[in-house]
Parts: C-alpha cells; sequence; structure tokens
C-alpha cells in the first residue's frame, strides 16, 4: 500500500471516529435546548470519566451555568440527557408524573445483586417498596434501637482506648467501625466485637465498600450505552461481592432454620416475607395487573446488599461531615451539646426513641448537614415512555435519563440566602414549611425516595449523642478549610476522609 493511501486510511479512520463520537451533539440544539458545549467522546463528563471531579460537583455546576433556565440540555459521553432545575418542574415529574418516570435507568443484570430495591426496574420495585416500607416504620425502629445502643456504647469504648494514643483521626474511616457493627447487627444478627482494623470481617467489608463505591469503566459504558449491562445480563458489581452476599445470607438463613428468630432485626423481618414464598403488589386500580414476586434467596440477598451499601457508607460519610461542621463551628457545637447533656439528663441518661425525638436542635443539625452535603448526586430517572414537558415543545424519549442536582438546589440562595452558611435554623417547623417540597432532596422526592431515611436519621443521631456525651471534636493542623470531594467515590465523600481532633471532655 503507497504512504498516500495509508495516510488517506488513517484520515478516515479518524473523521469516522470522530463522527461516531460527535454524531448526537446537536440533539439539544435542534430541539431549542440551551446546554453547555459538549467535548467529543466525553460530552459535558470529561473531569468525571478522568477522575478529576465527582460526578456531584460536575452537574451543580452546568445547573448553576444557566440560572435563567429551566431545563438544559446536557451529554453524558454521547448519550443526550435532560438536567431539569425548575422546582415546580421537578414536582411534575418526580412526583405528579411519577408512573412516567418510576425507572430509575440504572437497571442490570438481577443474578448479580440487581433485583435490590435501588436498582430494580418498577415492577420488581413496586412489590418490594409496598412490602418493605412497614419495615421501616418507627415501631420496628424501635425494636432494633437496643442494637443501635449496644454498638454505640461498644464504639465508645473503642474511641476511649484510643483516644489517649492519638488525638487526630481520619473521621470518616473511625465512625465507619461504628455504621460497620451497626449494620451488621441489625441486618444480619452478626456481632462484631472487634473493631480494629485486623479484624478479617472488618478487612473485607471495607474493601467491599471500596469496590462497590468506587467509580469505574462502568459508569462511563453505561453512559455511553443505557441499558446494556441489562441486556447483556452482566453486573456492575465484582463477582466475589456478589458470591460474600450470596454466603452470608445463606449463612443466616441456615442458621435460623428459615425462620424468623427473636432478634426482631432486618434478617427477621425478611424471612417473615419469605415465608409468603411469593410476595405480590397492591392494585392500585381495577386497571392495575396484580404482580407477583419469588421471594428467592437472589432477591434476599440483593436487599441484604442493598441494605448494607446504604446503611454503613451514607451514614458514615454523613456523620463525618456533621462532625466536620461542628469543629468548625464551634458556637453549634456548644449549643448541641448543651442539648444532649440536658435531655439525656431528663431521661434519666436512657437512650431511648422517646429520648432522641426530644432532641430537635440535632434533627436540625442533621438536616443542615445534608443540605450542604448531600450524598447520592444527581439524581437520576428514566422516562417510561416519550413525555412531553408541561408548557415547552420539549419531548422527553422513552428510555432518555433525566438528572436534578440536589446539591446545586440545596447551594442556591434563593432557597437559601448565604447558602454557604452552616445554619441549623433553617430547619425549624416554620421554616421548613415555608419551603418549596422539592427545595430539599437529600434522601430523593417522591414514591422512590430512600425507603431507610428514618434509620439512617436514628442511626446517625445515635452516634453523634454517644461521641459527643464524651467528646468534643476539634479542627487539627490538617483539617482542610474547603471541602474537597473525592473523584473515584460514587457518594459525594471528603477527599481526605476528614482529619480532626477528637478531645475528652472535661
Amino acid at each position: 500500500m503507497q504512504p498516500i493511501h495509508i495516510a488517506l486510511a488513517f484520515v478516515v479512520v479518524l473523521y469516522s471516529l470522530y463522527y461516531y463520537f460527535t454524531r448526537t451533539f446537536n440533539y439539544w440544539k435542534d430541539r431549542g435546548v440551551v446546554g453547555p458545549k459538549p467535548i467529543p467522546l466525553f460530552g459535558n463528563i470529561k473531569q468525571v470519566a478522568r477522575r478529576i471531579e465527582n460526578v456531584g460537583e460536575n452537574i451543580a455546576k452546568i445547573h448553576h451555568q444557566f440560572p435563567n433556565e429551566k431545563v438544559v440540555g446536557i451529554f453524558r459521553m454521547t448519550t443526550p440527557t435532560l438536567l431539569i432545575r425548575d422546582l415546580d418542574l421537578i414536582k411534575q415529574v418526580m412526583i405528579k408524573d411519577f408512573d412516567k418516570f418510576s425507572d430509575r435507568g440504572i437497571e442490570f443484570s438481577k443474578e448479580g445483586l440487581g433485583a435490590n430495591l435501588f436498582h430494580a426496574n418498577t415492577e420488581t420495585w413496586r412489590i418490594l417498596r409496598q412490602r418493605f416500607t412497614p419495615l421501616f416504620t418507627s415501631g420496628k425502629l424501635k425494636n432494633m434501637l437496643h442494637l443501635m445502643v449496644e454498638r454505640g456504647d461498644q464504639f465508645i469504648k473503642y474511641v476511649q482506648d484510643n483516644v489517649g494514643s492519638r488525638k487526630e483521626y481520619k473521621i470518616h474511616t473511625l465512625v465507619q467501625k461504628y455504621t460497620l457493627s451497626t449494620i451488621a447487627a441489625c441486618a444480619f444478627g452478626i456481632d462484631i466485637e472487634d473493631l480494629t482494623d485486623n479484624n478479617p470481617i472488618i478487612k473485607t467489608l471495607h474493601r467491599i465498600d471500596r469496590d462497590i463505591f468506587t467509580s469505574n469503566i462502568a459508569f462511563e459504558i453505561d453512559a455511553m450505552y443505557p441499558g446494556l449491562f441489562k441486556t447483556l445480563n452482566l453486573s456492575v458489581f465484582p463477582t466475589y461481592v456478589t458470591d460474600f452476599f450470596t454466603k452470608l445470607t445463606r449463612s443466616v438463613i441456615d442458621e435460623r432454620q428459615g425462620k424468623p428468630s427473636n432478634r426482631r432485626d432486618f434478617m427477621d423481618l425478611i424471612l417473615e416475607l419469605r415465608e409468603q414464598k411469593e410476595i405480590h403488589s397492591t392494585k392500585r386500580s381495577d386497571s392495575d395487573k396484580l404482580m407477583q414476586l419469588e421471594m428467592s434467596e437472589d432477591v434476599i440477598t440483593a436487599q441484604s446488599f442493598i441494605f448494607f451499601a446504604g446503611g454503613y457508607e451514607t451514614s458514615a460519610t454523613t456523620m463525618s461531615f456533621l462532625l466536620y461542621l461542628l469543629a468548625k463551628n464551634p458556637h453549634i457545637q456548644d449549643k448541641l451539646i448543651h442539648e444532649i447533656d440536658t435531655v439525656l439528663q431528663k431521661h434519666n441518661g436512657e437512650l431511648t426513641y422517646d429520648t432522641i425525638k426530644d432532641m430537635t436542635y440535632l434533627s436540625k443539625v442533621f438536616d443542615e448537614t445534608l443540605r450542604l452535603f448531600p450524598l447520592v448526586e444527581p439524581l437520576q430517572r428514566s422516562a417510561k415512555a416519550d413525555y412531553k414537558i408541561p408548557d415547552t415543545d420539549i419531548v422527553v424519549k422513552k428510555n432518555q435519563v433525566v438528572l436534578v442536582s440536589a446539591r446545586a438546589i440545596h447551594h442556591d440562595p434563593k432557597y437559601y440566602p448565604n447558602p454557604e452558611v452552616f445554619d441549623p435554623e433553617r430547619f425549624t417547623p416554620e421554616a421548613a414549611a415555608a419551603r418549596h417540597p422539592c427545595a430539599y432532596l437529600p434522601f430523593g422526592v417522591g414514591p422512590r425516595n430512600c425507603i431507610g431515611m428514618r434509620f439512617a436519621r436514628v442511626q446517625t443521631q445515635i452516634c453523634i449523642i454517644k461521641l459527643l456525651s464524651k467528646f468534643r471534636v476539634e479542627k487539627s493542623k490538617n483539617t482542610m478549610e474547603e471541602m474537597k470531594f473525592d473523584p473515584m467515590r460514587m457518594v459525594m465523600t471528603a477527599l481526605d476522609g476528614i482529619l480532626l481532633d477528637i478531645v475528652p471532655r472535661k
């Protein structure tokens, strides 16, 4: 082949690749939807794909670039995606027209833990949600409370035994010990007494946490070819993760001989459902089909997995941010400690469900922490059919994804004056009631919001109460002044794990 022919072939290949990786980039322009200019192959997520920026930061920045738009057209790799900015439109899509956006659009193989409550398609999710919602009532939480309190005491003993030799701690790693022991007890009936890093169970679960929450190429593949993992029946998680939870679930079921015990933990509640063999959805109208789902070992394993994932990492991250904010705002920490001491004294030192309810300032601190640092970003839904955006000519096509940036909304001065200031008083009952229902979205919104938000709140509050009863948190010489997020994590996690001093109270 002549050199000129080689050169021409090379040019043709380059042009073909360029065309392929830019072929969709006029999509939003042709429909009159504004948005940032996409980059070949990467679209608008180049910094995310290069692991330079967390995806939540990336989408929030795009949200802020177009303050006068209700919707913004973006590209995840080459896939057109609609970012919704307007709160009324978010309410329309996420709540009023929920049935048209009931899928998250991140489905994969059911055999690879994909039948879990978070990732499942609408049909599976609807059955699971209806049957699992009663598992997270206040009554059920009260039954599990003693498990959390006992693990809180165990955690404080661990801190007391170690604080003498060390003052500065990586807070995220530290509080993970509490959330890990709590989830192990509340979900699987496993008592982890050794909280040191040498414990093989802790080592294994740390590794699992790292692998399921660390970004990998699956994110870009799913963005480029939505639905590919489902079509090919592939999982987004390593095989060993599926094997671990399968063996763990099987061992717990065998230990309990397939029947509920008297622990009243999460696995007991699931085994009660398992005795029905099949669970059914509730018909909302005569036209609804009655759907059923076999409570197989795979389905139970998938729920065990998502309960672990949701209760371990996200609660630890929330506590890390909360303690970071208290260290930076000692006057708020003083007020919170005073409430904790006063309410505990009122309840004779007993930490009960009523004790926690009486700590109203702690609840405000919790809510304000998640306003500043929502974890699951962005919120995502997939259209079940073509959908015309109200009062516009814009049509969201079937299977097209829409996004909502909770972080951007939470940091918008239209909804929260001086949004970067940590102010728990934003969450007085009066202030919260006066806000738009879609102005606060740390647990999502609408029927597909986080089912475990009550558990997460109680789990977090118990640890904070226990810790601040004995210690204060203060900035160390290595505490970062401005939060930086880990670009490798799927949730918005601090880059350095947050370094703080833990000081015994006098």
